[in-house]
């Protein structure tokens, strides 16, 4: 397991290393400046469609805009923001925490651009729309099988290797606090997860929609009421920060780059921005122009990494706990936790790591599911890849994490970047549907609506617009 280990790990050097990083920060600052600062020029519209969206919830057969968010929120706010932070911190220092903020801000343009490209290229599928990297790969780029290689990837990242992750620290957080036995723990999620997955998105979407805002909400207060506690200490904390990221001051070994790297990496990890993930629920709601997604899923990017992640980030350095890597994952954020407020901090987390976890492991699961109907339309292999969930969840739970987040930076790395490459190609299409968007708002029209026929590049066969 060793061996297996030390392999994975070298892949990861060299993928992300000389590879991931450059594309995704080179990339995110091309959709930046061609979309003239989209991500913060219209943050007062994302907030307008994302109230609008979850106070105009009428039709109950579809997915609304805020219920798209939710699904997408659902997967990023995991165990990414609360045990891949305490990573980050306890492997790159606290200027793993900077790199992790500029990957958010820069990668939020990708998010735009991907998830408005899902939504052109989306399809109807019953009652509702699917879609994803791989549907505008195949419509878009007119290539089938690199939309079927991505695909494939998503689902085992996702649907699979991701949800170990999830399962993995559910386990630990509950056996950590409670004693409870894994073997119980991951039976019980397992149960829960195949009821939920079985009933379909709007069931998932359902779900979503109200496990995301209660757990977010209730963590953000326990983060606010640890720093105006400390609100003396806070000058020192981002100072730290940003003394770290440069090399100013190293409390790891590994300097700057170690800081980079983890930074990026589990940023990336817990925000999704350009990876090709979100882009699945964005294509699930019912709007009336694609940019409406664009705008509310770059708004994602900015709650869980800005805001989310921020919150662990500070509970941890604001506590008395090491951060020289002998304390790892989700250990150092109980600590952290109940270093400022007591024992129950310790069962909060063990809470939070269980609504955040599981509801990433129901939004994890849809990415694959909305994969598997691009490759088949046979229920069979849906059914089967429901089972094969149900196992890595159960499985998941018992396994090494570092194998297993280990795995997650590998997939996620080979699927961004086939992502990447298909939204460059095609961001031309979504270029053109914010200038669309942006003419009709400056029309007077209060609530744009998309045609086909207002991108030359774009057929009726291609789109369902």
């Amino acid at each position: 397991m060793d061996y297996l280990n030390s392999i994975i790990l070298a892949f990861n050097d060299i993928l992300w290393t000389y590879i991931l990083i450059g594309m995704l920060i080179i990339i995110g600052l091309y959709f930046t400046f061609k979309t003239k600062f989209v991500q913060f020029r219209n943050i007062r519209e994302m907030f307008r469609l994302l109230t609008d969206g979850a106070t105009n919830d009428k039709d109950t057969n579809s997915v609304s805009s805020f219920q798209a968010f939710c699904i997408s929120t659902a997967s990023r706010v995991g165990t990414g923001n609360l045990a891949g932070i305490a990573t980050a911190i306890s492997i790159g220092g606290p200027g793993a925490i900077f790199w992790m903020w500029l990957i958010a801000l820069i990668g939020s343009a990708s998010s735009f651009i991907e998830s408005t490209l899902a939504q052109v290229y989306k399809q109807k599928d019953g009652n509702n729309f699917i879609g994803g990297p791989a549907y505008y790969i195949e419509k878009g780029l007119k290539n089938r099988y690199l939309g079927v290689l991505f695909a494939i990837l998503i689902t085992i990242a996702f649907g699979l290797v991701f949800n170990s992750v999830q399962a993995n620290t559910i386990a630990l957080s509950l056996n950590s606090s409670f004693g409870f036995n894994k073997i119980v723990v991951g039976s019980i999620i397992t149960i829960l997860t195949i009821v939920i997955i079985f009933g379909g998105v709007n069931r998932i979407a359902k779900v979503s929609s109200v496990l995301v805002p209660i757990m977010a909400i209730a963590y953000i207060i326990v983060a606010l009421f640890i720093v105006i506690k400390n609100i003396t200490l806070l000058p020192n904390v981002i100072k730290m920060i940003f003394e770290n990221a440069f090399g100013v001051h190293q409390v790891v070994g590994g300097g700057i780059g170690a800081a980079l790297m983890q930074g990026i990496k589990r940023g990336l990890f817990s925000n999704e921005a350009g990876m090709g993930s979100a882009p699945n629920a964005a294509a699930t709601a019912t709007v009336s122009h694609p940019v409406k997604q664009g705008f509310i899923q770059t708004l994602g990017v900015f709650t869980d990494t800005l805001i989310i992640c921020s919150c662990t980030a500070f509970i941890i350095l604001l506590s008395n706990v090491p951060i020289d890597g002998s304390i790892k994952g989700i250990e150092l954020t109980q600590l952290a936790l109940i270093d400022q407020v007591g024992s129950w901090g310790g069962i909060f987390i063990s809470i939070c790591i269980l609504l955040f976890a599981f509801s990433s492991i129901v939004g994890n699961y849809y990415y694959g599911e909305a994969n598997i109907q691009f490759i088949t339309n046979k229920n069979i292999y849906l059914n089967l890849y429901r089972a094969f969930v149900g196992i890595m969840v159960f499985f998941g739970s018992l396994v090494s994490m570092d194998l297993v987040w280990n795995l997650a930076d590998v997939f996620m790395g080979l699927m961004a970047i086939i992502n990447l490459i298909a939204i460059v190609l095609l961001s031309k299409i979504a270029f053109k549907a914010l200038d669309d968007y942006n003419k009709q708002k400056q029309q007077g029209i209060k609530d744009p609506i998309f045609k086909a026929s207002s991108i030359s590049e774009l057929d009726n066969e291609e789109t369902e617009w």
